[in-house]
């Protein structure tokens, strides 16, 4: 199955190279697009496949970080990403745009991409993937409160009642899960809950930096800038963390899982998406990848979805949907990503 994936993802990479080849020069995408254009079947299926995309990342990540670890697992999946992305990029003439903001592509690289996956693949040794995507949802609150102390951004009381519920469901949910027991590869439940909540703070503080300073730059300058400014950031750790023993055949194909699939295409489906219809509907995906993370955790590793996680899920997605606006008839003014 893994390798029907990655046909099918180097056949999209494939007709997404074409049209950039082929269409006329691109509109830079900006990070926050409020209305955006009425949603078609196209755009939510496009929606469906990008939360399963980023959803099987945290099974990828389960499947491959007990052989590979955190570090080297990283590296090889922002560095093969970085290899699809890059030949895009230049192919699209828009090298010039990574040129023009190389340094701040730099720190979201890092931020974005870098600490954050080493932070996840070190929660897949402790935890599932399930509880992992949960975890991952409180991005959003993390851009919200940072945009409060950052950017002066202004706090509605939906928004103060979305934080409060939302953070509520993480301690509680945390609560339920931790266990300051070491597991297998010495990661206790702890640590690795905190290691989720770590890198969903590296998202929200990601996005409010790229709102303020990257706003208008090329999409596609800033996927790929970001994904090779994280190789290089994590290239020399991983020659350090390389594993000692070579991982198995399974392993590398989540690898490849993890590069081709949840990060080059997801990116590239992810600035479509916000291209065409605004940051405020793309980011929609938050609300959807727990049930796929814990649909493939349950399908091929056996996880089991218990009531507390049910509870726990739902709870910090209600925080959520009130911070974003989801649940209001106002549009969001505040942009934020999620891998």
């Amino acid at each position: 199955m893994t390798r029907l994936l990655l046909a099918y993802a180097l056949q999209v990479l494939g007709a997404h190279a074409r049209k950039l080849r082929a269409g006329p020069p691109q509109v830079p995408c900006r990070s926050v697009k409020p209305g955006g254009s009425r949603m078609r079947p196209l755009d939510f299926g496009e929606l469906l496949l990008l939360a399963a995309l980023w959803g099987a990342s945290f099974l990828f990540m389960r499947l491959s970080a007990p052989e590979f670890g955190p570090v080297a697992l990283s590296a090889l999946r922002v560095g093969m990403a970085t290899l699809v992305l890059l030949p895009l990029l230049f192919w699209r003439g828009q090298a010039a745009v990574l040129r023009a903001h190389w340094r701040t592509i730099a720190v979201v690289g890092v931020v974005n991409s870098a600490l954050p996956f080493v932070l996840f693949s070190t929660a897949a040794l402790a935890i599932n993937a399930g509880l992992s995507a949960i975890f991952n949802a409180t991005a959003p609150l993390w851009a919200a409160l940072i945009a409060y102390l950052w950017l002066g951004d202004r706090m509605t009381r939906p928004c103060i009642a979305g934080l409060a519920v939302g953070f509520a469901g993480v301690l509680w949910l945390a609560w339920n899960s931790a266990s300051f027991k070491p597991g297998d590869h010495g990661v206790s439940a702890v640590l690795a809950i905190a290691a989720c909540l770590g890198a969903t703070l590296c998202y929200g503080f990601a996005a409010n930096y790229t709102k303020r300073k990257l706003s208008g730059v090329a999409s596609l300058a800033l996927a790929a800038g970001s994904q090779l400014a994280a190789t290089m950031a994590l290239a020399l750790p991983a020659v350090w963390w390389w594993p000692p023993i070579m991982p198995s055949a399974t392993a590398w194909a989540s690898v490849a899982g993890l590069a081709l699939l949840c990060t080059a295409l997801a990116y590239l489906l992810y600035f479509r998406l916000i291209d065409r219809l605004g940051a405020a509907r793309a980011i929609t995906v938050t609300f959807l990848m727990p049930l796929f993370a814990a649909a493939w955790g349950a399908i091929f590793l056996g996880e089991r979805l218990t009531p507390t996680m049910i509870v726990g899920c739902a709870v910090i997605l209600l925080g959520t949907a009130l911070t974003t606006g989801a649940l209001s008839t106002r549009a969001p003014s505040a942009d934020s990503a999620d891998r």
